[in-house]
């Protein structure tokens, strides 16, 4: 049973990394980056601010709690424990991955780290928003967004020969678990201050 989900997962990676482009290895390699990233968390943070005001804190710390609980379990836990090789260092898929980043990065990939943190910020972003009130449906429409920010980041991952989608789709699920999580901690924290 194992041998055919890791067999499927191969497919569906070579499927989808095959599908490349000049244009799309240019865009794809920006979306993998980290730092690509930084402006629009530093507008998410000064929009909470402003939003929020004396809640943004709370709500800050909730996102970096899950973004640390995120990472924490896909990087430390995880991927030394399987010890699931990235396919870019599977030796027989050397000649068909279509690698665009410099490096293959560490040598095991079972769960993205990328994937964990985008899906696990898009939903403590919105599970902070929603329970702070004040979440109109123009609130909603620009809270989406990160969702299919998260998608993109996280397909990122197969597109340059990094990851199998299994380990976005673990990493996906990883980060949506952290979120609930922490916001859930958080909110239980400042209730407890407050008192």
């Amino acid at each position: 049973m194992l041998h055919q989900i890791q067999e499927a997962d191969t497919q569906i990676f070579l499927a989808l990394n095959g599908l490349h482009t000049p244009w799309a290895d240019t865009f794809m390699y920006w979306v993998t980056q980290r730092n690509t990233w930084i402006p629009l968390y530093a507008l998410l943070i000064i929009w909470l601010i402003w939003q929020y005001k004396q809640r943004a804190a709370g709500m800050i710390a909730s996102l970096f709690l899950t973004i640390v609980v995120a990472d924490q379990t896909a990087s430390t836990l995880l991927k030394p424990n399987i010890q699931r090789l990235r396919p870019c260092h599977v030796t027989y898929l050397q000649n068909k991955v279509h690698l665009v980043v410099e490096s293959c990065g560490g040598m095991y990939g079972f769960a993205s780290s990328h994937a964990a943190n985008s899906f696990g910020l898009a939903m403590a972003v919105w599970l902070v928003c929603r329970a702070a009130g004040r979440f109109s449906n123009r609130h909603k429409k620009y809270l989406w967004f990160f969702f299919p920010w998260a998608a993109v980041v996280s397909y990122s991952r197969i597109y340059v020969g990094v990851h199998y989608p299994f380990d976005v789709l673990a990493g996906a699920l990883i980060g949506c678990g952290a979120a609930y999580l922490s916001v859930w901690g958080m909110q239980k924290i400042l209730t407890l201050r407050t008192r």
